[in-house]
């Protein structure tokens, strides 16, 4: 079979989710040619029906986020924009964070940009093995100076998904904030209570959500007031020089990215009808799958919460709500980057390798030499994708 006659099989989700529902591509395609409006700028037709898609945008992440205040959900144009607007919005000099080694660099580089201009101070507590962090280490890292903890709600190398209740209990009693990085976690894993038990909580529009690139989420409970990292224009109180009181207006400076914010409008509402649990589920018994299809085969190790259950069957439920969909993995005798370029040129099988934009957490899983092949599973994607990234493995070895 030439190149040009090989199935595309793209297993990297946990990057961005490919493809996404024809409902996202349709609303997306409206509303750059039918509309074609700002929101939020004038009362013509258009634009009031720009305003109307932001709206309805910003109440179905509401729901989604476990019923939260519609006005304290903003759209920054993307996670790693929304994190550094709670980071430098929330931050004064002298302040202490703490960050965990499974979190990603959306997080890790602003604060090791403060803290490297001595602006504060920056503890990272360790993970094991997993990906997984201790509360108990978190404790123990807790200073009188500590203004907030971060932390990845699930890790994009392992899939590992951190107790964000317990931390959040945590972060209260010692009266400081939670700010969950829940980029791979959030449209995968139901949230029941509101912002899963965090104080702030941001996520894209393009992972698990399934929405377009150009579109973040934003949410801070209230009573949390950020200072704007942006100022600008929001269309309101637009007499003054200083910035409006609102929220949304607060953290919306600029022209909004309307075709993402109905991307993701009908990426958010199909979601609701399919189910986040039974998506989310299905991922889980794929990934459980794939993990221990890779597990069986000799000079393979597969990294994180996966390698427990990598020799059960799918149907065990690939352990729960316990991980997310992804798998990483090293194959015996090959540098992580031949791995995915190989996976290609055999079978078709779209992956990432290397160290995943996380910095800090491949010492604590052996993995500093390279980093993991990572594969991620999607709701389009099937058990031939299971079996086709097993096989190609296995012609490796």
């Amino acid at each position: 079979m030439s190149d040009s006659e090989t199935i595309r099989r793209y297993l990297d989700n946990a990057a961005t989710s490919w493809p996404k529902p024809p409902e996202v591509f349709a609303a997306w395609e409206h509303a750059g040619r039918s509309i074609g409006a700002a929101a939020g700028r004038a009362t013509y037709r258009e634009a009031v029906a720009a305003d109307a898609i932001r709206s309805r945008c910003r109440a179905a992440v509401a729901r989604l986020l476990g019923n939260v205040d519609p006005q304290r959900v903003a759209f920054p144009a993307g996670a790693t924009l929304g994190l550094n607007m709670a980071i430098h919005g929330l931050l004064g000099s002298g302040d202490h964070v703490i960050a965990t080694a499974a979190d990603h660099n959306a997080t890790l580089r602003p604060l090791h940009w403060l803290e490297s201009r001595g602006l504060i101070e920056l503890s990272i507590v360790p993970c094991d093995g997993a990906g997984c962090v201790d509360p108990e280490e978190v404790a123990r890292a807790w200073r009188p100076a500590t203004r907030f903890m971060v932390c990845s709600h699930a890790s994009n190398v392992t899939g590992a998904i951190q107790d964000a209740r317990a931390l959040g209990m945590l972060a209260h009693d010692r009266g400081g904030l939670l700010l969950l990085d829940a980029a791979q976690s959030l449209g995968q894993i139901a949230c029941s209570t509101g912002g899963y038990g965090a104080d702030i909580v941001v996520a894209p529009s393009h992972k698990w959500l399934l929405g377009p690139a150009g579109a973040g989420i934003l949410w801070a409970r209230p009573g949390i007031d950020l200072a704007p990292l942006v100022q600008g224009g929001t269309g309101s109180a637009s007499d003054s020089l200083a910035m409006p009181d609102s929220f949304t207006d607060r953290m919306e400076p600029g022209t909004p990215d309307l075709p993402a914010l109905a991307g993701l409008l009908a990426a958010v509402e199909w979601l609701a009808t399919q189910s986040i649990d039974a998506v989310g589920q299905r991922c889980r018994e794929l990934a459980a799958a794939a993990a221990a299809g890779l597990g069986a085969i000799d000079g393979v190790r597969v990294i994180g919460p996966y390698a427990n259950v990598a020799r059960r069957s799918a149907a065990d439920g690939g352990g729960g709500d316990a991980i997310a969909p992804i798998v990483s993995f090293t194959v015996e005798g090959y540098d992580p980057a031949e791995v995915s370029l190989l996976l290609e040129q055999i079978a078709g099988v779209q992956v990432r390798s290397g160290f995943h934009c996380a910095a800090c957490i491949h010492p604590h899983l052996g993995t500093q030499n390279g980093g993991t092949v990572r594969v991620s599973f999607g709701p389009y994607n099937t058990d031939d994708d299971v079996d086709a990234v097993v096989s190609a493995v296995q012609k490796l070895r």
